[in-house]
């Protein structure tokens, strides 16, 4: 198969290579819009952004590793409003920090509800879903053990609460997503809160 442009290292060399994948990239996030990940072809997105098969082929492998590409600014903004370390003594209080936090998450996820329901849902890309749960389990640890800003591309060591909490999350989102959003952002982020809550609390003992 071709080798894509991302391998070759030469998506920031070209203008006009950054101006395929960004159509490419916008045109994936107008279909996912509509239909499932799995029912979307290289030759839809390729007619749709006004280019040919080849042309997709030589900046991305397949329709998963454009999704994973599409999707990973807009994921990266919502891992940053991933809570991290332990709730403090005033959790509970509905107007403290880390309500506001979990409030953002939820909201971004409904702003955005087309997309992430396709792409995280059982029809979507096993790629992505690991890309969001890598990032934001090394998001969570990196608050977790005050190591500063995450770098979101790396590796970090086994943290149980880290990788609890990111999939905990992960799994809360993606039921509510998949049923519709039945209750508002607010309803679900004071719902999840106390939860996350009594992890820490154990944790700490």
């Amino acid at each position: 198969m071709t080798t894509s442009t991302r391998d070759r290292g030469e998506e920031h060399a070209d203008p006009r290579v950054r101006r395929t994948q960004a159509a490419l990239r916008a045109t994936l996030i107008e279909l996912v819009q509509h239909r499932d990940l799995s029912a979307i072809s290289v030759a839809d997105v390729a007619e749709r952004a006004g280019v040919s098969r080849s042309t997709f082929y030589d900046h991305y492998r397949d329709v998963h590793e454009l999704a994973a590409a599409a999707c990973t600014a807009m994921i990266d903004e919502l891992i940053e409003a991933i809570p991290g370390g332990p709730p403090g003594p005033d959790a509970a209080d509905p107007s403290g920090a880390k309500t506001d936090t979990l409030l953002t998450f939820f909201a971004h996820l409904a702003e955005h509800a087309g997309l992430y329901r396709s792409v995280l849902g059982p029809r979507g890309s096993a790629r992505v879903m690991e890309h969001v749960r890598h990032r934001a389990t090394v998001a969570v640890y990196a608050h977790r053990t005050a190591t500063g800003v995450p770098d979101l591309t790396a590796d970090t060591p086994h943290d149980v609460p880290a990788a609890f909490t990111a999939g905990a999350l992960l799994g809360v989102a993606t039921d509510w997503l998949h049923r519709g959003c039945p209750s508002s952002p607010a309803e679900v982020a004071a719902r999840t809160l106390p939860l996350l809550t009594t992890l820490y609390r154990e944790e700490l003992g």
